[in-house]
């Protein structure tokens, strides 16, 4: 074990030296290897932050992974909802969801956005009719009322403002918190501050408190559901209306019993709770590989001609040190070592390649966050990725590898004879 570490030393230290005393050709086998590195370190990095970002937008819609969603018919069975209230009230670990329209400006007439549509887009609403109303100055939107911070399972992104605080008593004028496209819209039509929901009788005056990010296209807010139950009349309420709710959710942690009791509750008044675990990287993870093995695949051409020129540039040094490697055979040095002499040089030039290539990727995607990451959500927060610092790494020693293999074979077979015709 000491004569083989002792081996290892010298082939590092000669290596070294081999290096030190040929910068030209060490310099053009790296540049020969950068790009392909590069290309590695980069489609590992887009792989690994596009793969954040999908399951990041996922979150947002659908639920972290782990989280279980109770979806439940409240429109053949109203009393469902006030069932599904009743069974998450004061829990930490549980939030109900009631889904609605509202219309945000001018009552009687068309919103801008029938339907609740993406701003600017037609989801296919009804044309104005003779003596019906009108397209004036509103805005329509999907309600959510919620019985706690639902970001424990959908974490959304402030974008401006403050997020809803349950630690204060139920607002008359309901504080409601939108999505990115709603404030688009808002920001397009000046609309009176007067909202319309579906079994409220009077029209509600709502406060917006924050911006957030959620990850649809289309207008969506947020609110407390105590807080849009006042306004609820009491019949409706008692049916679980719960200001016209129809969808909807509970969003529950795994561990939570929530779902047996909801489940069994339910399903004695004759309705049913469809229950479903979100596992969103176990259902992707096999097309997120197959993408990152075509692009790697990609990457690993380029890197091959890389490797070429690693070989080249290693059987001409190789020619040119016949007459050294013939005497260091001459005095006893084993081929085993002339080969490690020359395939530590070329590894040492894949490390120093692959410590570029990352140090090169770890600068450009700074400079992207800084330049663009401000009107990107995409890229807020993006730090380089370690598996793409990995993967340049072991990049930069499989070219070392398969590029100093041939000239080592050809080191350790000079024979001791080409010192005496030198």
């Amino acid at each position: 074990m000491r004569r083989l570490n002792g081996r290892l030393r010298s082939s590092l230290i000669i290596g070294l030296q081999g290096i030190r005393a040929r910068k030209m050709r060490t310099l053009l086998s790296m540049v020969s290897l950068f790009l392909g590195v590069l290309a590695v370190v980069v489609v590992q990095a887009g792989a690994s932050i596009a793969e954040r970002a999908f399951l990041a937008d996922t979150e947002l819609t659908v639920g972290v992974d782990g989280t279980k969603v109770a979806h439940l018919d409240a429109y053949s069975k109203p009393q469902v909802t006030g069932i599904a209230l009743d069974t998450v009230k004061g829990r930490s670990d549980a939030v109900a969801m009631v889904g609605t329209q509202a219309v945000v400006g001018e009552p009687g007439v068309l919103p801008v956005n029938e339907g609740g549509a993406p701003i600017g887009e037609n989801w296919g609403g009804s044309a104005p009719v003779p003596d019906g109303p009108v397209p004036g100055q509103a805005v329509e939107m999907h309600l959510t009322a919620l019985t706690g911070d639902v970001r424990t399972f959908r974490p959304f992104r402030l974008v401006s403002g403050r997020w809803l605080d349950w630690g204060t008593k139920p607002s008359l004028a309901p504080r409601i918190v939108i999505n990115e496209a709603a404030a688009e819209g808002f920001r397009q039509y000046h609309v009176p501050a007067q909202m319309t929901v579906p079994g409220v009788r009077n029209p509600v005056t709502p406060r917006f408190v924050g911006v957030v990010d959620d990850g649809t296209n289309w207008p969506q807010a947020y609110l407390r559901y105590d807080e849009l139950s006042v306004w609820t009349p009491a019949e409706a309420d008692a049916q679980g209306g719960g200001g016209g709710g129809g969808d909807l959710q509970v969003l529950m942690t795994g561990s939570s019993p929530v779902a047996q009791v909801l489940t069994t509750r339910v399903r004695a008044i004759g309705s049913d709770a469809s229950i479903e675990t979100i596992n969103t990287r176990g259902d992707r993870t096999r097309e997120i590989k197959l993408i990152r093995l075509v692009f790697l695949g990609m990457a690993g051409l380029v890197l091959l001609i890389g490797v070429a020129g690693i070989l080249n540039v290693g059987l001409a040094s190789v020619g040119e040190r016949v007459e050294e490697f013939a005497l260091r055979r001459a005095v006893g040095t084993p081929r085993l070592l002339l080969a490690g002499i020359v395939l530590t040089e070329t590894l040492l030039t894949g490390l120093l390649t692959a410590a570029a290539a990352i140090g090169v990727g770890v600068a450009a995607l700074k400079v992207i966050v800084t330049v663009v990451g401000s009107s990107e959500p995409l890229l807020r927060g993006v730090t380089f990725p370690w598996d793409a610092g990995v993967a340049g790494i072991l990049a930069g020693l499989i070219a070392g590898i398969l590029g100093g293999a041939i000239p080592a074979l050809r080191a350790a077979g000079i024979p001791i004879a080409t010192v005496m015709r030198a």
